[in-house]
């Protein structure tokens, strides 16, 4: 454990992931949306006005650096506590420590890496000293803190969520690296902007695990003329990624996602994997596939088999807790399942024509019978009157008609002749004449 020490000078002995950590909020790379000016958790440090809080987020993309800069910024006393290797004992003594600080009028803020390690018990011990703000508490965590934080304890913090950077924050990090690190700024590297921008998209959003893979990259490239001269072949060497220079933005981006979108519209379950292998293989994002699957899930199976939204969002969520590579089974699932399923464009087809009923009809009153009449004005205005409540009609269906008047009658939604929709179709021509009947016996 240590006080104010959280992190040391500039040492070129110290890894490039720990030289290049950045020493103020200008310097920061990513998470804009928290750490921009004038965004909320820019203004609270800027003003070393703190309350307790959690960093959650996957590894590599800025909770330690936030709390080092915290730690430089703050004149309150801050103390570095490992989940790892502290114990209750440990909680104890710095509780008191700070209890005495409290009294000399010093505050002390204490940051507890991966705190999810901490039992349930390790956690209780925090929630007096949060409460009567002996302590400001900041925890750092890759794991959800609604199930691995105490409701207690979390209740009296705030959460921020810290996002996998993305290829340009990587690749801005990597050009800053080359001008400013200690060691690599007075030596003279030639590498291109498209190996540059190969190695940020294999790191997967990990800053850390990029400026590592970056430091073995020139660490084991040949001096030519006092010049480092970076290989492509070498660079090949340390990703081990034969799909090396896929463009996330560029035109091979969108070919490959189309792809993977035709073939599992075609039921071509084959091509579907591989297309999807190429994208993750290459540095895709595996939430953007992931959301395009989930897509695809409605725009192209919708009710045919509404079993596939599920798995395709399932699949998502698995993306989001597990990231790559562990989540590429996942995704697998979901491409696969969908490929299989029977299709059906007809809920994009049914939106389609009512978004464009809707736009020429923004003015159209709705109906007065279905109107909500929460005040006596309302319902002397007739808001509600003649409403049919469906739950007290036989079979739960009236014939009531609920489109504007200029709109009734009109069809949307028209069910295939796939999967289960055979069976929606069947569900919606029996409602259909239940209603006619209704009407004819009034």
């Amino acid at each position: 454990m240590e006080t104010n020490k959280l992190f040391d000078a500039n040492s070129a002995l110290r890894p490039l992931s720990d030289r290049m950590r950045p020493k103020k909020l200008e310097d920061f790379v990513g998470q804009e949306h928290l750490v921009a000016k004038g965004k909320i958790l820019y203004e609270m440090i800027a003003r070393d006005e703190l309350s307790s809080m959690i960093f959650w987020g996957p590894p590599g993309v800025g909770k330690t650096t936030l709390a080092s800069i915290i730690a430089q910024k703050s004149h309150s006393c801050f103390v570095n506590f490992s989940a790892v290797t502290s114990g209750i004992k440990e909680i104890k003594a710095v509780m008191k420590e700070a209890d005495e600080r409290l009294i000399m009028g010093q505050k002390t803020i204490l940051f507890v890496d991966e705190i999810h390690r901490f039992n349930k018990a390790q956690q209780d011990a925090f929630l007096p000293y949060v409460e009567k703000g002996s302590i400001v508490l900041i925890g750092a965590t890759t794991e959800n803190p609604s199930f691995e934080v105490n409701s207690a304890l979390l209740s009296r913090m705030r959460v921020f969520v810290l996002n996998a950077l993305s290829s340009e924050d990587l690749l801005k990090l990597l050009k800053r690296t080359l001008k400013e690190d200690v060691v690599f700024k007075d030596k003279k590297i030639k590498i291109s902007e498209e190996d540059l921008l190969a190695i940020a998209h294999f790191a997967h959003g990990d800053a850390r695990f990029c400026l590592n893979t970056f430091e073995m990259v020139i660490d084991n490239s040949p001096l030519e003329d006092d010049t480092i001269i970076v290989s492509r072949d070498l660079i090949k060497q340390v990703l081990n990624r034969r799909t090396l220079l896929y463009d996330k933005k560029g035109e091979e981006h969108y070919n490959l996602i189309s792809a993977l979108h035709k073939s599992m519209r075609n039921s071509d379950v084959q091509a579907a994997l591989y297309y999807l292998a190429r994208m993750l293989e290459g540095g895709e994002d595996p939430l953007y596939v992931a959301r395009r699957v989930v897509r695809f899930a409605c725009e192209d199976i919708g009710m045919a088999d509404s079993r596939a939204l599920e798995i395709a969002v399932a699949a998502y969520q698995a993306c989001h807790y597990l990231g790559m590579p562990e989540c590429n089974v996942h995704l697998s699932h979901a491409v696969v399942y969908c490929s299989l399923a029977s299709k059906s464009n007809a809920l994009e087809s049914a939106y389609l024509k009512a978004k464009e009923d809707a736009l020429k009809t923004m003015e159209e009153p709705v109906p007065l019978h279905i109107r909500n009449a929460p005040t006596r004005l309302m319902k002397d205005l007739g808001y509600g009157k003649g409403y049919q409540y469906a739950h007290d009609f036989k079979g739960h269906i009236t014939s009531m008609s609920c489109l504007p008047d200029k709109l009734k009658g009109r069809i949307y939604y028209q069910p295939s002749d796939q999967g289960a929709e055979i069976k929606v179709d069947r569900k919606m021509k029996e409602i259909e004449n239940i209603k006619k009947q209704l009407k004819n016996t009034k």
